[in-house]
């Protein structure tokens, strides 16, 4: 992928001041930025909206999750909490510009990473998509971490709709660091601790290998309710059971899940001539979690109180590996600039079940099962080459193009046996409670790739006056091809004013996940009049699946996007930096899965699944246009309080609003429309995201302290039930942390987040489900955990 060099200032501020290159003080540095190739003096020099997170930045956060970290330090990116989701505990969605988790592409080290095995299936935040684990690259492997908020796909390929996210890994050649982070919430739970530990090597010839290694753990937290319901059958005489008085009540377990993460991070360079350098990173990272899925009661159908004589929760306990490795060569051959790479990254999702039984197979049953993996795979090769030439009014131009070639897997393999058989036991469920194994029919193992080519223009025409344009060709083995473009401008008024512009065109291809998923789980859906949660037998089919092919269902095709931005740009003398962008989003043909139709919808449906062991069916389809409008302001002001020490401010807003133009399905569904995309799945993609959030951000430093406050706004949101959307309101929450630099070498952070104990509104009672399920399980913005207080320790040598 293509980067372009900006002299930037490297502090703890979004908005980073205007200052010249030539004139940059100790502790500045050039680096590379995303979106441009010319060498500009600042990022508020840039076309397009930019942030910049620093390192510095993610760790005054305090929080232990990249992508977490993430969310409170750009408030234009979102990662929203949930419980009770299956997998989606374990890798949670987030999402730029409040659409799908799916329209953010997002780079390491400007190369392509691979995406999560694992799709969305519960009631999160894209529904029906795979995202990018953040959390799979430590953060203390991070440098920095750049977002470009706007569409790029001309630039760089499908996914780019929403913007790109490139994280760029740390290069020093000498020394490093070691740190140690520990806390837990105000009410006691989810004790926590991180070590992390970082080392250049320097190599000859100004080469360097980067290390980076990191352990975490984070115990379960718990915000349940009391299970009032009653557990077990009455006695013969019709008494009731003694063990009514003495059951646990706090039956479910409602927050964050057990969490252990290990993962090693290599970022590597070596010249090997005057003009050429090899470079080389990746990494490797394992996590396990443990969540619980919904509590079976001693007299429910689904348990055998030979086993669980007082009914049981059935965890999911899957474990999760992430492994990349990009190898590239730079170098100069006459004017041009030419960078050749080759990238493999994998991601695999085992799901375990523990604490559970497969009813159907007697007192006999297992109490733990191996249910299946999900595999994804993508190798990406490049060539990269650009130079300047001669243009007009003295000017140069920037000619760049590339050639691109990718191929994405994605595999299927199915559980044990005992995780997905009827044994026939008196009739009782069949699989393992919690999560049902993947069956073989459910296997697969395809690939498809795809090639493309690119031609890019960037011209500093006058002082006052850039553009830039970009034509992009990519052909895919499975739907055809595509071709993107962008125009950029930017005006400068005066030194200090300047007007910015973009409009593009853009795609995402269905992906691998989307495209082979399939599956036959349990799903629990409210019954409309009791409110009690009933198990449906839920298949989900992909595109090769008979059952889509007899209901008229096509092949996926790409999502297509228009995208128009505008911008001001505001700095002075005096180290304030502001940028302001509003900007619109239209996407068309989007991929969604879809709600569950059943036999008694249609004699179509009842055909369709007839022979399969599915009640319901829902699938992926391209059947919803949406457009999206937003702005994103951010400001930044450096303070010079004489005696009293540093200040440096920092406020950053975003507004955005998804609305849906149309609705399109099948001939042979047209009559289904309004339930395979139903008033929850419409909330879910226009209002379950806040359309407004917010922080301001003050630092100030005084000798050996350093203060960080941060207040952050999350608005209002919905969420969709069955009885009926409810609305959460907004909600401000704040942290704080003091560090102490007892040496040069040696500091001490304590902090606290979420200050003042913020939770969000609670559920109503006619939808808590007996109140067992106190806050909404999904979309939560920052979680219902509650304060957390932490102690951390830094050593840098």
């Amino acid at each position: 992928m293509r980067l372009g060099i900006i002299a930037l200032a490297v502090s703890s501020t979004l908005a980073i001041p205007a200052v010249q290159a030539e004139e940059l003080q100790p502790g500045f540095e050039k680096i590379e930025i995303i979106g441009s190739r010319i060498a500009l003096r600042t990022a508020t020099d840039s076309v397009a909206p930019v942030d910049i997170i620093t390192a510095e930045q993610l760790e005054s956060t305090g929080m232990t999750e990249t992508a977490k970290a993430l969310q409170f330090a750009a408030p234009s990116y979102s990662f929203p909490f949930s419980s009770v989701t299956d997998g989606s505990d374990a890798v949670r969605p987030a999402s730029l510009r409040g659409l799908s988790p799916d329209h953010t592409l997002v780079l390491v080290n400007g190369k392509r990473r691979h995406g999560s095995a694992l799709v969305h299936l519960s009631g999160t935040v894209g529904k029906g998509s795979s995202n990018v684990d953040l959390n799979a690259i430590p953060m203390t492997a991070i440098k920095r971490i750049e977002i470009l908020r706007d569409g790029a796909s001309a630039q760089y390929g499908s996914d780019a709709i929403a913007g790109v996210i490139n994280v760029v890994l740390k290069d020093s050649d000498q020394g490093g660091s070691i740190s140690a982070q520990a806390g837990q919430t105000y009410i006691g739970d989810g004790e926590q601790w991180r070590v992390g530990v970082n080392h250049g090597i320097s190599l000859s010839d100004d080469g360097f290998v980067n290390v980076s290694l990191e352990a975490h753990h984070k115990d379960s937290t718990n915000r349940a309710g009391l299970d009032e319901r009653k557990q077990y059958n009455d006695l013969p005489d019709g008494s009731a059971d003694p063990r009514e008085a003495t059951f646990n009540r706090k039956s479910h377990q409602v927050g964050d899940a057990e969490y252990d993460n290990l993962g090693l991070f290599i970022n590597a360079a070596q010249p090997i001539t005057k003009d050429g350098k090899l470079y080389a990173f990746g990494g490797i990272s394992q996590r396990e979690t443990k969540s619980g899925a919904f509590y079976r009661r001693a007299l429910d159908a689904r348990n055998l109180t030979e086993i669980y004589p007082d009914g049981f929760l059935p965890q999911i306990n899957p474990k999760i590996i992430d492994a990349s490795l990009v190898l590239g060569y730079e170098f100069s051959l006459g004017e041009w600039n030419i960078d050749t790479s080759a990238g493999h990254g994998e991601n695999s999702f085992n799901y375990n079940i523990v604490n559970t039984l497969n009813a159907s197979l007697g007192p006999d049953s297992p109490n733990e099962f191996d249910a299946g993996t999900l595999t994804t795979r993508e190798t990406n090769l490049n060539i990269d080459a650009s130079r300047y030439f001669a243009f007009a009014n003295d000017s140069e131009i920037l000619f760049a193009t590339g050639v691109s070639w990718r191929q994405n897997g994605y595999q299927i393999e199915a559980g044990e046996t005992g995780s997905y058989i009827n044994g026939g036991y008196d009739n009782r469920a069949a699989g393992s409670q919690g999560f049902t194994g993947f069956t073989p029919e459910s296997q697969v193992d395809e690939t498809l790739d795809n090639t493309g080519v690119y031609v890019e223009l960037e011209n500093q025409l006058t002082n006052e006056f850039y553009w830039a344009a970009a034509l992009r060709y990519e052909n895919y083995s499975d739907f055809g091809g595509n071709t993107s473009w962008k125009l950029a401008g930017r005006y400068d008024f005066t030194e200090n004013l300047a007007l910015r512009g973009t409009i593009n065109t853009g795609f995402r291809a269905p992906s691998v996940q989307q495209l082979y998923f399939s599956n036959i789980s349990t799903l629990f859906n409210p019954d409309p009049v009791t409110g009690q949660l009933v198990p449906i037998e839920s298949g989900t089919f992909n595109t090769l699946s008979p059952v889509t092919k007899a209901l008229g269902i096509n092949e996926l095709d790409p999502e297509l996007s228009q995208s128009f931005s505008l911008g001001l740009v505001y700095t002075n003398d005096t180290g304030l930096a502001l940028t302001l962008d509003a900007y619109q989003i239209s996407i068309d043909d989007r991929i969604i899965l879809s709600s569950s139709v059943t036999p008694n919808d249609s004699p179509a449906v009842a055909a369709a699944l007839a022979g399969t062991n599915a009640e319901s069916a829902r699938f992926f389809i391209n059947a919803v246009d949406t457009r999206t409008r937003g702005v994103d302001l951010v400001v930044s002001q450096d303070f010079d309080i004489g005696s009293w020490g540093d200040l440096r401010a920092n406020l950053a807003y975003a507004y955005n609003k998804t609305e849906i133009q149309d609705i399109n399905f099948p001939e042979i569904l047209d009559g289904l429309g309004p339930k395979l995309f139903d008033s929850i799945e419409q909330t879910r993609m226009t209002s379950a995201t806040p359309h407004n959030t917010g922080n301001l951000g003050l630092t100030h430093e005084l000798g050996d302290f350093k203060t960080n406050i941060r207040l952050s706004y999350f608005g209002d949101y919905t969420v969709g039930y069955s009885t009926g959307d409810v609305n959460y309101s907004d909600q401000w929450v704040m942290d704080l942390s003091v560090r102490y630099a007892a040496t040069d070498a040696l500091s001490f952070t304590a902090g606290v987040q979420n200050l003042f104990d913020v939770y969000p509104e609670k559920r109503p009672d006619d939808n808590n489900f007996g109140g067992i399920f106190v806050y909404p399980l999904t979309n939560t913005p920052f979680g219902f955990n509650g304060g957390y207080y932490f102690l951390e320790a830094k050593y840098t040598y």
